[in-house]
Parts: structure tokens; C-alpha cells; sequence
């Protein structure tokens, strides 16, 4: 559901790759295979960017064939799927909090890429805005 496209830009000093639908994301390395490990970080901290200044988080453009696609991990996905949830309704992290009855803290480390939250607190937070996260299994 959220692979991101990304497109590789080549210079003298090496690659940098950025995404068209993120495109506060950089990621960058003397080779492309550096620049792909850098990928989800750079990711994950423009994704961060959007939960600071309350914006929601675009899904992906369907890519173009060849591309080069950035496979999220499972966790960031449940958390983006929570922060657009929390747009969408219109609900703040502070009212997420009094939902769930816990701090203003916890919420903050839901919706915060670099925290390794447990599945079971976002999937908690997701029933008390009217949703239900579900997974499917692909082939690869």
C-alpha cells in the first residue's frame, strides 16, 4: 500500500534519490546502493515534517514502470495510516490521549516515525477513531 517512488539523481560527488510525492525527502551516498540505505531515513524524517506541521500524509502515486520503489516497513505504514486516520477526523493528539486515556506523550511516540511503537497501541488508537487495521500477505 505505501511504496513510495523514488527517483535517482546523479552527480559528480555521487546519488541522491528524492520522491515525487514526498518531496521533502533526500536521501543520498557515493553509490545508489548507499543512497537506498539512506532511503527510509530520509523518508521517515520528511514523513515527521508532515506530523509537525499537521499536514496529512500523501499516498503514493502508482508507479512508473521500471521504478525504483521503497517498500515501507510494516510499522510505518500503521503509523501513517494512524496520523491520516487522526486528519481525517480531525482529532489532535491531545484528544487521541484523553481517548485512550494515557499521556499526551504516548500519542506523540504513535505517530513519531523513528519510535518503535507496539503494533497492539496503534491498532488500539485506530479502534477509538473508527477503524480496523487489517494486513494481507503478497507475493513478492
Amino acid at each position: 500500500m505505501y511504496h513510495y517512488s523514488l527517483v535517482q539523481h546523479t552527480e559528480p560527488t555521487g546519488v541522491w534519490l528524492s520522491c515525487t510525492d514526498i518531496p521533502e525527502m533526500n536521501a543520498e551516498g557515493s553509490t545508489l546502493c548507499e543512497a537506498f540505505a539512506e532511503a527510509l531515513n530520509g523518508l521517515e524524517s520528511a514523513l515527521s515534517l508532515y506530523v509537525e506541521q499537521g499536514r496529512k500524509i500523501p499516498v503514493p502515486s502508482a508507479p512508473s514502470a521500471p521504478a525504483m520503489v521503497l517498500h515501507l516497513p510494516v510499522l510505518t505504514m500503521a503509523k501513517i495510516l494512524l496520523w491520516n486516520a487522526m486528519c481525517d477526523e480531525g482529532v489532535s493528539r491531545a484528544e487521541l490521549a484523553r481517548r485512550m486515556v494515557c499521556s499526551r506523550q504516548v500519542v506523540d511516540r504513535l505517530v513519531d516515525f523513528i519510535h518503535a511503537s507496539k503494533i497492539e497501541q496503534i491498532e488500539r488508537a485506530l479502534v477509538l477513531l473508527g477503524r480496523r487495521l487489517s494486513l494481507v500477505l503478497e507475493v513478492a
